[in-house]
């Protein structure tokens, strides 16, 4: 699989990355059989979270095997050193590893996450501590908020950025358009999730994918790919597909024909046509 450079970071990332919410609630067997699937196929970068159930749990006894040879990024909800510094070296040892190539503050919602993170005693300095030690290469975040996640950029030179970069979002509102522009600017890694988001699921709606808590347009070859070829003529490194195995397997198969080609007219009508039932129940407001 081709691989591309994670922004400025030196690392090259193949573009599609494997989520760690694949594995959450999976047998190991499972989890060792995903994880052997995507390496397999040329998949090196692999994300997981605390926030995500068992992910840190299943990854790492999955991973232990090739962790050499992949690129492992994790998270931390904490704002303030102390509580950073604990879940940094929490998550490390429950993935089986002494280092992250990407650890990132995770769900940078307000400027009060900012002022937190920032502060003295917050977990910016933390981070960069533990940069200093060896045990984080790359310091990164993720974020919901455009306004957030551009503010933490001007604060801080951080390595990457993961936020959405949804095809719905961006055809109706400009949605992560000058996020993404300052990240080319400012040779930024980007992680973009919610490229296959459709629309929040509707009240007694099945949820075929619960992993996924918003409707996905898996099952639709050519939204999926026209939504794919979206994410990444917006700048994204790479695509981190929802949760489920299924979908994931998908991109991966899929990523090689996408990479190749431009977003064009007859894809954005297919996006344009799809548009109206993706604004009955967004995925953000």
């Amino acid at each position: 699989m081709q691989k591309r450079p994670l922004g400025n970071t030196g690392l090259q990332i193949s573009p599609v990355a494997f989520g760690g919410i694949t594995v959450m609630n999976e047998t190991a067997r499972d989890a060792a059989r995903f994880v052997a699937y995507a390496v397999e196929r040329g998949i090196n970068y692999f994300d997981v979270a605390p926030g995500y159930g068992d992910a840190e749990r299943m990854l790492g006894p999955a991973l232990a095997v090739y962790r050499r040879r992949v690129y492992l990024a994790c998270k931390t909800e904490k704002r303030d050193a102390a509580s950073a510094e604990a879940a940094l070296h929490n998550s490390l040892a429950l993935l089986q590893t002494d280092y992250f190539d990407v650890y990132q503050l995770h769900g940078m919602t307000t400027r009060q996450d900012l002022d937190q993170a920032f502060a003295d005693d917050g977990a910016v300095p933390a981070l960069i501590r533990a940069k200093e030690q060896g045990l984080i290469r790359c310091i990164g975040i993720t974020a919901h908020n455009e306004e957030v996640a551009l503010e933490a950029l001007s604060r801080f030179d951080f390595d990457t950025v993961m936020f959405p970069v949804n095809w719905a979002l961006g055809l109706s509102r400009g949605w992560a358009d000058r996020l993404a522009k300052a990240c080319k600017e400012r040779g930024k890694g980007l992680l973009a999730i919610k490229s296959l988001a459709h629309r929040m699921w509707l009240e007694g709606e099945e949820r075929v994918y619960p992993k996924s808590w918003c409707k996905t347009l898996y099952g639709d070859e050519a939204l999926m790919k026209a939504a794919m070829l979206y994410t990444l003529s917006k700048g994204a490194d790479a695509l981190v597909p929802p949760g489920n195995f299924e979908q994931f397997a998908y991109m991966t198969e899929h990523i090689g024909e996408c990479v190749a080609r431009p977003l064009d007219e007859d894809d954005l009508a297919v996006l344009r046509a799809a548009l109206p039932e993706a604004e009955r129940n967004p995925i953000f407001d």
